[in-house]
């Protein structure tokens, strides 16, 4: 019994956030209400809290309780963000031209990163999105159709698949790595480049609670787009996994 309440408890907990009824640095049920509110031990309500610390989802003060992560990507710390509203914030006009949308045999590469088997079926994409008139990024996405059933149905023009994902099949947790590259023809071509130039590639892996949801390649060139971000370290007696 013990676990199938620690369970509900841990499933209740992680709908609340994604549905944004416990937004970001918000404070959660201690384990004294949470084993009131479901009948249970402090001891089962202190596991699924703990759980939930150690995927990252929480962070806990001492003292003080337990509180809603922000989404961070693991291996920079970088906040995700759409870059639809990366440009609008900086008052430029945004557009997304789809130059493909196809269901294909899984590669290798991308089946191991994705939990699939080799040649099962991925969905893909490939965007290029504009800042005002210019190419900013191109975006090379695998998404796992387990997960999101109806991405091929949807219009790219009108929303990003980041967007979407995250409405679909809310994040909770991030991978990614950045690197310099010179691009290939085909790049060159869909990002209007006269000649190849240094470009940031940035490798984007994304979950969901129920298992890994998309592979994304994004390449921007060096000339028109940098990363960066601002980070908050917890303050003095706070845990973060």
């Amino acid at each position: 019994m013990a676990v199938a309440k620690f369970a509900e408890i841990k499933d209740f907990m992680l709908t609340q956030i994604e549905i944004g009824a416990w937004p970001e640095h918000s404070r959660v049920p201690s384990e004294n209400e949470l084993a009131e509110q479901f009948a249970v031990s402090r001891m089962t309500a202190r596991r699924a809290l703990q759980e939930l610390t150690e995927q990252g989802i929480l962070y806990r003060t001492q003292g003080v309780g337990s509180f809603v992560a922000a989404l961070k990507s693991q291996s920079s710390l970088l906040e995700i963000r759409n870059i639809a509203d990366e440009i609008h914030s900086r008052g430029h006009s945004y557009r997304a031209e789809l130059i493909q949308l196809t269901e294909l045999p899984c590669p290798a590469t991308v089946a191991a990163a994705l939990g699939l088997k080799h040649n099962e079926r991925v969905f893909f994409s490939l965007i290029v999105h504009f800042e005002d008139r210019q190419p900013l990024q191109l975006e090379a996405r695998y998404v796992n159709p387990r997960q999101v059933p109806d991405y091929m149905a949807q219009d790219f023009s009108a929303i990003t698949p980041h967007l979407y994902l995250s409405q679909v099949a809310p994040l909770t947790e991030a991978e990614h790595t950045v690197e310099a590259i010179l691009p290939d023809s085909f790049t060159c071509q869909h990002l209007q480049l006269k000649k190849p130039e240094p470009c940031l590639r940035l490798t984007r892996r994304t979950f969901s609670r129920d298992g890994a949801v998309s592979l994304a390649y994004l390449t921007s060139p060096g000339s028109r787009y940098r990363l960066g971000g601002h980070l908050n370290f917890a303050p003095a007696g706070a845990t973060r996994s």
